[in-house]
């Protein structure tokens, strides 16, 4: 049984189709990678899964259970998770509370003081200990991604959702975002990278999904994707010949 798995799933917002009848599926201990231009559904397809776009027509099931009409906290006590494409803390709370929240929000049990554990050990694997009392306003681009991943791990989750957290990054910072996902995977988690940099997902990722304009253009391994004259076309308009 797949970890996750979607059938036939569209979604329109208004006449606009941001899905059309798309498939996929990750096992347990995959990572599977989203590709594709801007505007391809790339986002969209997170939103839905997450439960943050409700509508859609098809199917969604984890761990075999339906998601269809599941709150957004409902699915991520479930064991989903996500992260934004644009990091988003709470900027006057501290980058502890930050994570404290996000375990709050993911588990019904423990109480606060078991929720500030967990971000204690979170922060300190991640390398924000001694960011913890300070604001998350004043963090780094990097850091507030690290924070963003922190919150989401703070729920415990068995599926985390990824979404571009290498963007805007530099060679150095993508380096280490690369081992911080290999670190995340290695806890037991399975993930969903939705990302453009290439380098990356040719390291990371198990299979590759490609979207274009919502419609699953192709899947396989990263030199299977890469090579496609579909991709090719919808990334680079034609493919250059000598």
């Amino acid at each position: 049984m797949s970890l996750l798995e979607l059938q036939h799933v569209t979604k329109r917002y208004g006449s606009l189709a941001a899905l059309s009848d798309v498939g996929l599926e990750i096992g347990e201990g995959e990572i599977v990678a989203v590709i594709g231009p801007n505007g391809a559904g790339k986002t969209t397809l997170v939103n839905v899964i997450s439960g943050s776009a409700p509508g859609w027509a098809g199917a969604i099931r984890f761990q075999g259970r339906s998601l269809r009409g599941l709150k957004p906290h409902r699915i991520a006590r479930l064991g989903v998770a996500r992260t934004f494409q644009i990091a988003q803390p709470f900027a006057a709370m501290t980058v502890l509370e930050n994570v404290v929240v996000g375990g709050l929000y993911g588990h019904a049990e423990g109480g606060v003081r078991v929720a500030r554990e967990r971000a204690e050990e979170l922060l300190a694997e991640l390398d924000l200990a001694g960011k913890a009392d300070e604001p998350a306003e004043t963090l780094s681009a990097p850091e507030r991604k690290r924070l963003e991943i922190a919150r989401a791990l703070s729920m415990a989750p068995t599926l985390l959702l990824l979404d571009e957290v290498m963007a805007g990054l530099n060679a150095a910072e993508i380096e280490l975002a690369v081992e911080l996902v290999r670190k995340v995977h290695a806890r037991g988690v399975s993930i969903l990278l939705i990302e453009h940099v290439m380098q990356a997902i040719s390291l990371l990722a198990n299979r590759v999904v490609v979207l274009h304009h919502g419609l699953k253009l192709a899947e396989g391994t990263s030199a299977e994707v890469l090579a496609d004259e579909q991709v090719i076309g919808a990334y680079l308009g034609s493919r250059r010949r000598p």
